[in-house]
């Protein structure tokens, strides 16, 4: 199984999402304080809950 690209931007993942009520992008994970700060501060930083947003994921699974 290929792994994903977990140094890509957040905006490529499934977890950014646009919150209509704070009019303003962001993340569904709730991060510890440990991993916010690594986040914060590195640029290197491995998120363990990115996932790719592939919406054609799916069609290509069927063909």
């Amino acid at each position: 199984m290929k792994k994903e690209n977990n140094s890509a931007s957040c905006e490529m993942c499934v977890n950014y999402v646009f919150d209509e009520e704070d009019e303003c992008y962001s993340c569904l994970v709730n991060l510890d304080e440990d991993e916010y700060m690594r986040f914060c501060g590195s640029r290197e930083f491995y998120c363990p809950y990115f996932r790719l947003d592939d919406e054609y994921g799916v069609v290509r699974h069927q063909i």
